[in-house]
């Protein structure tokens, strides 16, 4: 459920347990994204100071927010990173069993094209070969939204690539565009050159209208990319989440290392990407895990 602050910090205290530095937790598996992108850079840092407290972390490559759910809920994982969407359904339409840690940062969907395309708006999508991302991901539940509800002539040719094999396939002229959600800027596409990105904001109030208020405006400054302009697109949250069943004074731990350490890791520059902690709580209907609830109220007060 959602939790306004004021109603957060009227949540009994939980009592203190012992200290994770202690050395008395196994393998903490944290699972991350592809390679090449923010997750991947994201959960190395976080589990690099984690290693600081002695605690022994396993961090994985997956496909992202699906598969990492999925991991979590038949207990391969332990702490994951999600888009907002993905935790949505995860938790309101499939009842995982999973918690959020707190909410990160804004991705940005991206829809790359190469600059010489033609394809200027998302319609021009008909009839065209593009990528949404593998199959197992967050790109590709928010890019099969989008073209749900583009109102496309025709359909588009869908298939269902990595990051870095989409660039690829984009540079070798094997796909017309490809769908991904992730931070700005995106290390993987910053060495692409010549590419576009299409503006995705009219979809927002659609995709609001037909999947709940996960999808927000968002502006990819100028600059990115190699773009002179500003480019408006569809952002989605991504949470750092948990299995429900994580010890509270884990869930704890990893939460107040993360902030403590936010100077340290390299977020990216995105709403949230700073870690603050007032947004960090806004997590929609995908309810905070108590050990995380716990070291927000001990920074309220």
């Amino acid at each position: 459920m959602s939790i306004s602050r004021r109603a957060f910090l009227g949540l009994p205290a939980l009592a203190a347990g012992c200290s994770a530095s202690g050395g008395t937790w196994p393998e903490l598996r944290l699972a991350t994204g592809v390679t090449g992108g923010i997750y991947e850079q994201l959960g190395d840092g976080i589990a690099q100071e984690l290693r600081r407290l002695g605690l022994t972390v396993r961090v994985m490559n997956t496909a992202a927010s699906v598969q990492n759910l999925t991991m979590m809920t038949d207990g391969r994982a332990d702490v994951a990173f999600a888009l907002a969407d993905s935790a949505d359904d995860a938790v309101r339409v499939r009842h995982q069993p999973v918690s959020a840690l707190a909410r990160v940062y804004m991705n940005y969907v991206h829809l790359v094209v190469r600059g010489s395309s033609g394809i200027a708006a998302v319609k021009d999508l008909a009839g065209r070969t593009v990528s949404i991302g593998l199959e197992g991901s967050g790109t590709a539940v928010s890019a099969t939204r989008v073209l749900a509800v583009a109102g496309l002539s025709r359909p588009a040719v869908v298939s269902r690539l990595g990051l870095d094999e989409s660039v690829q396939a984009l540079r070798d002229g094997e796909i017309e565009a490809f769908f991904w959600s992730g931070g700005v800027p995106t290390p993987a596409l910053t060495s692409l050159g010549d590419i576009e990105l299409v503006p995705l904001d009219p979809l927002v109030p659609v995709l609001r209208r037909h999947f709940g208020p996960l999808y927000e405006h968002a502006l990819v400054p100028a600059g990115v990319y190699g773009s002179g302009r500003p480019v408006p697109t569809v952002g989605t949250p991504s949470y750092l989440m948990c299995r429900t069943t994580l010890p509270d004074d884990l869930a704890f731990t990893i939460t107040e290392t993360v902030f403590h350490a936010r100077d340290r890791l390299q977020a990216p520059s995105a709403p949230g990407g700073r870690l603050d902690m007032r947004y960090a709580i806004g997590t929609g209907v995908v309810p905070l895990h108590p050990g995380a609830a716990r070291y927000y109220r001990s920074v309220y007060g």
